[in-house]
């Protein structure tokens, strides 16, 4: 018997609470993905042999027969202790559903359920893509290698916005989540004693010097119109309160939306921090790395989702740009797509302990997963 949206929104309730409870972090999410496979092998949804070590690819639809598309959700969570207050909250200390990929993956489940009712009809394939280690964890990079998207011609993705009311979609064309790139620096100077300072090279005078110096990367050196940002998120130096440390290490992230002006704000970090590493007789070591590029939505295929959500009555408004960044983005280097939001209006945004998705929309998201499936392999 088909699913009613009651049935269908008790079911995946069910499915994210469960998920919410048993979070794991990027590329253990070992008791995820078998609950996965159960769920999916109990409706008869056939589960590709990829290799992947965790999360996995299913496949709806007749095999070698028409186009083949692709939908893709996530499953890592993250270290973080939760303090929602959800008489559902995660179970594993440190650790939590924080970004919305227990949404994510129920909603999946749920497309899941309704383009198998449908697979007799289907024009063509569809791929289902549970992704692990998407919080940086080299997931995208994972399924890609497996090679078990080389015949795919579209994606789609989703995620949920916390800022939006929930069950409102939200999309716009080109790039809507930022390229993302880290730091490491460490400042090395000469230890001695605190009451001598005179016969030290204090390196935590010259790491302030650093944090202050290049927030003006952002203020001074960028257009207004640009959107850039520059975060010093990690500082450690000294063990005590009487000794000069020897070293001092800066760990942060720096985002912007073109890998161009992402390489250009790499190099100006490093030069201000060298600058004055030298000014202070002090030596610095810096690396930095790319964990993303930014997104990019087709123009037609984005039409395509806004036009298949009025179809399912949804409200549909532009995306705002996000600085968080989204490994989708690899994705769509090879394979045109879109990544599109859906809100769940969360008082706290994502990677917050108190972030709470309203699972109020998870049927509709699994509506629109599924009919974009289908209706993109009937497209030409």
């Amino acid at each position: 018997m088909p699913f009613n949206t009651s049935d269908l929104q008790q079911t995946l309730e069910h499915h994210f609470k469960w998920f919410h409870r048993h979070p794991e972090l990027s590329n253990q999410e070992t008791g995820t993905t078998a609950r996965i496979r159960e769920i999916l092998s109990t409706t008869g949804v056939t589960v590709l042999d990829t290799g992947l070590r965790t999360g996995l690819v299913a496949r709806i639809g007749p095999e070698g027969n028409g186009k083949v598309i692709a939908l893709r959700c996530d499953i890592d969570a993250l270290p973080l202790s939760e303090a929602s207050g959800l008489d559902y909250a995660s179970e594993h200390a440190s650790c939590m559903h924080a970004c919305g990929h227990d949404f994510h993956l129920s909603a999946m489940l749920g497309a899941a359920l309704l383009l198998k009712e449908q697979e007799q009809d289907l024009a063509g394939t569809v791929k289902l893509i549970f992704q692990p280690a998407e919080e940086g964890g080299g997931g995208a990079q994972q399924v890609l290698d497996s090679g078990v998207l080389d015949d795919v011609q579209e994606i789609y993705g989703i995620h949920v916005a916390s800022e939006l009311e929930a069950g409102i979609i939200a999309v716009s064309p080109g790039a809507t989540y930022a390229s993302v790139g880290s730091f490491r620096l460490v400042i090395q100077g000469k230890g001695g004693h605190a009451a001598a300072p005179h016969e030290c090279r204090d390196p935590i005078v010259a790491a302030a010097q650093v944090i202050n110096a290049v927030q003006s990367i952002v203020s001074r050196e960028t257009s207004p119109f640009d959107q850039v940002v520059v975060s010093v998120t990690h500082i450690e130096a000294g063990t005590t309160w009487n000794v000069i440390p020897q070293e001092a290490l800066l760990e942060g992230t720096f985002r912007a939306f073109s890998a161009e002006k992402l390489g250009t704000v790499a190099t100006r970090i490093e030069q201000i921090s060298r600058s004055i590493a030298e000014m202070y007789n002090m030596d610095a070591e810096y690396q930095w790395h790319c964990y993303t590029i930014s997104t990019n939505n087709d123009p037609e295929l984005c039409e395509f989702v806004v036009d298949t959500a009025k179809t399912l009555g949804l409200r549909v408004v532009p995306s705002t740009p996000q600085m968080s960044g989204e490994d989708f983005a690899l994705y769509q280097q090879r394979i045109r797509g879109v990544f599109w939001n859906i809100g769940v209006g969360s008082l706290q945004g994502t990677h917050h302990p108190g972030f709470v998705a309203d699972p109020a929309p998870l049927s509709t998201a699994a509506q629109l997963l599924a009919a974009l499936g289908g209706a993109a392999l009937e497209r030409g």
